[in-house]
């Protein structure tokens, strides 16, 4: 049994997230902390609310709310949705908490004794219709590199290149749009990054089979133009984790907090923390899982993102976990996504462009967009969304396939048998299993493809199995042989009623619910992971009761189609 710790991107909190951010980090970590949990594993699977920084107080301001019950509220409604989704958090944390306060101050104590801070003046982009500074995010204008005219002043969404405000053309306020913006001196304090960028660059080297988007990223930071560069983490905001060396003041700090960047990879760390506070647990519970000093060096520690956190989680939060000379867990494998775009164009949360968890779970249950989502992930090159494509997927894949076979298997055995898995003939030479004999090659692609973090290539894995199990029915055809020998019916019915056994199980990490719903029409705690075809057979043993399950998916029709795709046409109001 392994030790896995995974963690997701955190959501930002202004707001629902769409079904990009979904599929770029949260789902696909799901779908292997499932799976890792279902082989037998010791699973610890972390995210939580990102809730510093001006867009949280600027989205506070618009609902009327101190931001920190507006916080509040949306951890909560973000919590909610995660839970429709039907993510397995171990624990869904907040930013704001304590435990990362505290954290970060203490990494930021132990970075200045280790000589990887420095306090440096520099002169920042000040909004006078504002009557504030203006963090990086929160200065728009045009790219120097690709051109893309919502540009912010930390980094383009649109090419990922990490931009200074001052680099944009026609720079103006994100807040009220104003260009009356001019540079006036302030006081921060700078990460060191460059002084170990030696070490990040072999640290990154010695990585074995990361994802090549994952370290084209990484290495284009390191590499390009002037190379990896220091990085400010501190900001004139009010909200957010006040600058301290650990318990200590910071002289010159003085009501500056920390930037939202640099406290939000800590608070993976800190909702581990969080878990352990929540559950009764001591510190060694969660320390175990991040302190190699105190059993965490037999973790495997694997990150879930999309691609603009890349820079972030192969050179910041490592640097601040290198930079600290303490024993912590840095991470061993970062899985990266491309976007996912909508409808010939892009998601957008601050566009409101695309279709919204909340809205995606109103329309249909979460099996179907997990399905969709998983099977399209964005893993070698950005996808797109489009209603045509999910319906097709839905209606074919899940409603066809899967919902079919066992909506014919137990309602044909309940007509001619009951509702009882069937005595009778011999399944080795009555239930004709030549159409079966792939079965075996096929799971152990499904396995090494889970393994290996391959979404897409899991998904059509595990299609190919639910294909298997119909094309097998069709050609054994119990309706048929029923007819003149039952014996032999039975016998291919024992099979098929042990295939959605089979397939409960194995489609758990995908479609929890529908995986639910099999098991328990089967009347089944069993669910132990199949090895091969004799151990998918085996199960259920003839005389073991069934019911006849609810229809696991419907079809999409064309009139819902249509309406869906008009109505989210434009963007959120």
């Amino acid at each position: 049994m392994a030790r896995i710790l995974i963690t997701s991107a955190l959501p930002y909190i202004n707001g629902i997230k769409h079904l990009g951010n979904l599929v770029g980090s949260q789902l696909p970590a799901d779908l292997y902390a499932r799976y890792m949990r279902q082989r037998g594993h010791e699973v610890m699977f972390i995210c939580a609310t990102d809730e510093h920084g001006t867009p949280a107080e600027l989205a506070a301001a618009k609902t009327g709310e101190e931001v920190a019950d507006y916080c509040a509220r949306m951890h909560d409604e973000q919590a909610e949705l995660a839970r429709g989704f039907r993510l397995s958090f171990d624990h869904y944390g907040r930013s704001s908490s304590g435990r990362n306060h505290a954290l970060t101050q203490h990494f930021a104590g132990k970075l200045a004794e280790n000589g990887y801070i420095q306090e440096v003046s520099e002169k920042q982009v000040y909004s006078n219709a504002d009557g504030r500074f203006l963090p990086d995010r929160y200065i728009e204008g045009t790219c120097p590199n690709c051109g893309y005219d919502k540009a912010r002043g930390d980094q383009c969404e649109n090419c990922t290149k990490q931009l200074d405000p001052t680099d944009l053309i026609e720079p103006r306020s994100a807040i009220s749009g104003s260009t009356d913006l001019e540079v006036r001196e302030t006081k921060h304090l700078y990460l060191r990054q460059s002084a170990l960028k030696g070490e990040i660059d072999q640290w990154i080297d010695a990585q074995d089979g990361w994802p090549v988007l994952t370290t084209s990223i990484a290495k284009k930071w390191l590499h390009d133009g002037d190379g990896l560069q220091d990085r400010g983490i501190t900001r004139d905001l009010k909200w957010g984790v006040p600058v301290k060396r650990g318990d200590q003041d910071w002289p010159g700090m003085e009501g500056k907090v920390f930037y939202v960047w640099f406290d939000a990879p800590i608070e993976y760390i800190g909702a581990t923390a969080e878990w352990a506070d929540a559950n009764g647990k001591t510190d060694a519970d969660w320390e175990r899982w991040w302190r190699t000093d105190k059993g965490a060096d037999d973790v495997r520690y694997v990150q879930f993102m999309g691609k603009d956190n890349v820079p972030f989680h192969t050179l910041s939060f490592p640097a601040t976990i290198m930079g600290s000379r303490e024993d912590w867990k840095l991470v061993d494998y970062i899985k990266s996504f491309n976007y996912l775009n909508y409808d010939g164009g892009q998601f957008s949360t601050s566009q409101g462009r695309g279709v919204f968890m909340d809205q995606a779970l109103a329309i249909l249950p979460a099996d179907y967009w997990r399905w969709w989502l998983l099977s399209h992930a964005p893993e070698s090159s950005d996808s797109e969304f489009t209603w045509e494509n999910f319906q097709a997927s839905v209606n074919k894949d899940l409603a066809d396939v899967l919902g079919n076979f066992a909506s014919r298997v137990t309602k044909f055995c309940r007509s001619k048998f009951g509702e009882v898995v069937p005595e009778g003939g011999d399944i080795a030479t009555d239930a004709n299993l030549d159409k079966l004999a792939g079965f075996d090659a096929k799971l152990a692609e499904y396995v090494a493809n889970m393994e290996a973090m391959e979404v897409r290539k899991a998904a059509t894995a595990l299609r190919a199995l639910w294909a298997m199990g119909n094309e097998w029915l069709q050609e054994a055809a119990p309706w048929t042989a029923f007819k003149e020998n039952p014996d032999q019916a039975a016998a291919i019915v024992r099979v098929a009623l042990n295939l959605i056994r089979a397939y409960g199980v194995l489609s758990m990490p995908f479609i929890p619910d529908a995986s639910g719903a099999m098991l328990g029409a089967m009347k089944t705690d069993n669910a132990e992971w199949p090895t091969d075809l004799n151990s998918a057979l085996s199960a259920l043993p003839a005389g073991h009761a069934f019911e006849v399950p609810e229809n696991l998916f419907r079809k999409i029709t064309d009139d819902e189609r249509e309406e869906w795709q008009a109505q989210f046409a434009g963007v959120r109001q």
